[in-house]
């Protein structure tokens, strides 16, 4: 029986451009219940887990993100009451993870007609009631997949230019924090996703987003890759980046899928003469 339930038409439509819905069969799965995370939380490198107070608000600097003053064990075992975020990251370390991982990336590899993905990596996010994940990007293609609890997902258009700038863009994928500044004029602009245990977001690479958790514990599995377009697209945003620093007004990334494909190249021509 499959994992995801994507309608195909809906896929071919949306993915990678726009955020939609679908639904998955992982709800109560046991690895992803509690005492099951806490060991996968003391098996990962202390730098493959990220957590911090979850009462933040929606526009956070990174440097002046809050601890809660506990170890990340302690902050899932005590996740109901201590008011916090805590992500596990690159999760497919662990063998049982990563064969989750890998059948569900097979059934969209199946939908996109190509098994052509790299850098597959999953998240595990565990939240406290009502917390608060920042506004911010991420550089992959994105199924987020709602375990326990619930949650609303505010997920802004990546082409949307009134909200998120090809300048922003390009210091992102040049080495800046995902985190953003929101503003509040954006608000109408997203789409408000309610999410429940059983349904998911796709969430496409660089599309600006921020999360407000329901009253409680959440649990959310996020499934990450990169396909060739992506990394081309990624690559474009890099030699534009370049360009700027020259004092070149460069034309935006999706304006000529020629003029991009030479943008890219030039920049791994760049990258591997200073190789």
């Amino acid at each position: 029986m499959a994992v995801l339930e994507i309608e195909s038409d809906l896929f071919r439509e949306k993915f990678g451009r726009t955020p939609f819905l679908v639904r998955h069969r992982l709800a109560d799965h046991p690895l992803f219940a509690l005492p099951r995370l806490v060991e996968l939380a003391r098996a990962l490198p202390a730098k493959q887990v990220e957590y911090n107070a979850g009462k933040v608000p929606i526009t956070l600097d990174p440097a002046q993100t809050p601890r809660n003053g506990l170890s990340p064990e302690e902050t899932i075992r005590r996740i109901r009451e201590c008011r916090s975020w805590l992500v596990l990251k690159n999760v497919e370390r662990d063998p049982a993870y990563r064969a989750l991982l890998e059948r569900c990336l097979a059934e969209v590899s199946d939908l996109r007609g190509t098994p052509a993905m790299s850098q597959k990596h999953g998240f595990i996010f565990v939240s406290s009631p009502d917390a608060v994940t920042p506004y911010h990007m991420d550089p992959e293609e994105n199924f987020l997949l709602q375990i326990e609890g619930r949650k609303t997902m505010h997920v802004f258009d990546p082409s949307d230019r009134a909200v998120l700038s090809e300048q922003e863009i390009e210091r992102f994928f040049s080495g800046a924090h995902r985190n953003l500044v929101f503003r509040d004029e954006y608000r109408p602009r997203a789409q408000a996703f309610e999410l429940s245990p059983g349904s998911a977001v796709h969430v496409p690479m660089a599309a600006p987003h921020w999360v407000k958790n329901g009253p409680q514990v959440s649990i959310s599995f996020s499934i990450t890759f990169q396909t060739a377009a992506s990394m081309r697209r990624q690559l474009a945003h890099r030699m534009n980046a370049r360009l700027r620093r020259l004092g070149v007004e460069p034309r935006p990334i999706g304006e000529s899928p020629l003029r991009d494909g030479l943008k890219q190249l030039c920049y791994r021509a760049l990258r591997a003469a200073a190789a």
